[in-house]
This record gives structure tokens, C-alpha cells and sequence, in this order.
């Protein structure tokens, strides 16, 4: 999973916007890695966390925490280390009251004014901006493991190509994988019976 977060001055979310900044998933592939390098260059700062299978594992296999959880502690984290005056977040949980104060919580500086709402990358220029960041950098993670391991597909649940490179390499590469990920679940239990009917 990979987060973003950048820093703009309102002159600056006016060229993000004049060079049709918005939510990644609307813009095509290659034309979001086309913003990419710009966006880097427009704002003025920028942070990108890269959470590893492991550590959303841990995450929702701790009694303390969950993936919104994890995703508020990173949240945090950005926005500690780019010290925006306002922070804009794109929530991921259902209880929008519930995350922002969790993030709060997590914020050194208690005068960051908070704007918090689903789907944040649709509406406001700045989560779109990050929310492409994040994107092109997720791609070029899976291109990274295309190049060692073979044909992996997108590395989504419901693509086939990653379904059937999980199946291959679910036991044999354990640490590429969300292995509290249902998929995942499903092939590895489907696999252990399959073994089990062959004694």
C-alpha cells in the first residue's frame, strides 16, 4: 500500500488544476506517470510512504489496530513531517469523526485545521495530487516485482494474472504477499486440502 501527501500554495493548486490534477484512478496510466515528475516540481514539498505486505499484516492481525488504523498512523505521519497549515484527508473509514480525531491525535502541531470527507481526491486538487503520487508509485513497486519474479498483473484480488501468480508463489514468496488478504486465505487453504487428498 503506498500513501502520499503534498503542500501547495494556492497558486500552485491552480496549475495542478489547469493541468487536470484529479483523482488517479481517472486519469490514464500513462498520463498519470506523465504528472508525476510535474507534480514533484509544482509543490512544494511532498512525502510518499510505502507500507509493506508485513506491516499491514501486523496491523489486522493486532487486537489494537486495523488497515484504517494503519492508514491514520501513516496519515499522521505526513502530515508531521510536511507541516501543512490545513490538511485535507481523503477518509477510508465510514465513521469520518472517528478518523480525523485518531489522525489529530497523532498531529504534533494542534493547529493544523482539518477538512476530513470520502473520496477527498475527487473534490479537492491536493488529494488528487497525492493520490496520483501514490499511484504511479504503487505501479512502479509491482514493475519492480514484474522484473524479478516473473508476470505478478496488477496485483489486485479480483485480476485473474494476479490470482494465478499468487497461486504460484503463495508459499514459495510468502513475504510478497497480504497474507491476511482473503485471496490469499482462499488459495493457501484451497492448496493445504489439495495436499492433504494427495496422501
Amino acid at each position: 500500500m503506498v500513501m502520499a501527501g503534498v503542500v501547495v500554495t494556492p497558486e500552485q493548486a491552480e496549475q495542478l488544476r489547469n493541468m487536470g490534477v484529479k483523482d488517479s484512478k481517472l486519469i490514464p496510466p500513462a498520463k498519470r506517470e506523465d504528472m508525476f515528475e510535474v507534480i514533484k516540481k509544482i509543490v512544494t514539498s511532498y512525502k510518499i510512504i510505502i507500507l509493506s505486505p508485513q506491516e499491514i499484516d501486523n496491523a489486522l492481525n493486532s487486537p489494537d489496530s486495523n488497515l484504517n488504523k494503519l492508514e491514520g498512523v501513516a496519515t499522521a505521519q505526513i502530515i508531521n513531517e510536511l507541516k501543512p497549515e490545513k490538511a485535507i484527508l481523503d477518509c477510508p473509514s465510514t465513521n469520518i469523526q472517528s478518523y480525523e480525531e485518531f489522525v489529530k491525535e497523532r498531529v504534533e502541531d494542534k493547529n493544523v485545521k482539518f477538512v476530513t470527507e470520502h473520496k477527498a481526491d475527487l473534490n479537492y486538487i491536493e488529494p488528487g495530487a497525492a493520490s496520483i503520487l501514490a499511484k504511479v508509485t504503487r505501479d512502479a513497486e509491482i514493475d519492480k516485482l514484474r522484473k524479478i519474479y516473473g508476470e505478478t498483473g496488477p496485483g489486485y484480488p479480483a485480476n485473474p494474472i494476479t490470482q494465478a501468480f499468487l497461486k504460484a508463489n503463495w508459499k514459495k514468496h510468502p513475504e510478497l504477499f497480504r497474507q491476511t488478504w482473503a485471496t490469499y486465505k482462499r488459495i493457501a487453504k484451497a492448496e493445504a486440502q489439495k495436499n492433504l487428498g494427495d496422501y
